[in-house]
């Protein structure tokens, strides 16, 4: 069960990704993403109303904690979206925000299994693979360097964010996710104010962000579950694997172009949900 929902986390994670992505390309990223983290916020509250639940101030400290690292995971990972460096940050980011919370894991006492362990080794690659883009060289270009940076950072972001909501328990019910929603939204509106991007939501088309907020809440509930039914490790690695789901629907709908290297992206991913799974 714990693998099932890591899955759904993953499915929605991804299919909120499209639509923000697909709003991004119409408005600023920003907004977008604002957008999201409000629209989420929302929706937990309404359903959090109808589940018990009794949360403990550290409960609360964990989701404020989850929720800067939401924020700015988030956040560096836009930047990298709206300055050009996606195909640099996307890979980074994915597998920052997978061995930080598998070293957690691990260092709480979790072993998972030799099958777990080759579906991890098999999981890294896949997310590189799928979520690195062909370069191109254009005049005035970025760096790889500082897109490297805004990876490095967006991946410990949604790794916290990922490591911090496992020990929220049961008996909290849903007002620490919703906490988290909130203070992540305050942690993009600081960057976006520090690096001085505009980030109020004007457009129209910002209102997609309501969408990918929905989906994205949806995604990090169903992995603080899958994370009370099994391993962490296990709940984060499958987590991590949404950057397919993105890519396939890019395909499917938008008709972009899987690249060789994302075909075998998605042949890994495939092998490591079936080790897992196995193990």
């Amino acid at each position: 069960m714990g693998a099932l929902l890591a899955l759904g986390a993953a499915l929605a994670y991804g299919l909120g990704d499209f639509v923000g992505g697909f709003a991004s390309q119409r408005v600023t990223a920003w907004s977008v993403a604002l957008t999201a983290q409000a629209g989420g916020a929302v929706a937990v509250l309404l359903v959090s109303t109808t589940v018990d639940g009794s949360p403990t101030g550290t409960d609360l400290a964990w989701a404020v904690l989850g929720g800067v690292g939401n924020g700015l995971g988030t956040a560096f990972l836009y930047r990298g979206l709206s300055s050009g460096r996606m195909g640099v940050v996307a890979p980074v980011s994915g597998v920052a925000a997978t061995l930080l919370p598998v070293a957690v894991g691990v260092l709480g006492g979790e072993r998972p299994g030799a099958l777990v362990w080759l579906g991890v080794l098999a999981a890294l690659p896949a997310i590189w693979l799928v979520a690195r883009r062909p370069r191109t060289t254009t005049a005035g270009a970025p760096t790889g360097r500082a897109g490297v940076l805004d990876g490095v950072l967006a991946g410990l972001g949604f790794g916290t964010l990922f490591a911090a909501l496992a020990e929220v328990p049961e008996e909290a019910g849903l007002l620490p996710l919703a906490l988290n929603q909130v203070v992540a939204g305050l942690a993009i509106v600081t960057v976006a104010v520090v690096v001085r991007a505009p980030w109020v939501p004007r457009q129209r088309g910002a209102a997609l962000g309501v969408v990918s907020g929905v989906l994205g809440a949806t995604a990090t509930g169903a992995f603080m579950l899958a994370t009370r039914e099994g391993y962490l490790t296990v709940a984060a690695v499958l987590t991590s694997l949404y950057p397919a789901v993105t890519v396939v629907l890019a395909a499917a709908v938008l008709r972009e172009t899987i690249h060789r290297s994302q075909a075998v992206g998605l042949a890994l991913c495939a092998a490591a949900v079936a080790l897992v799974a196995s193990g």
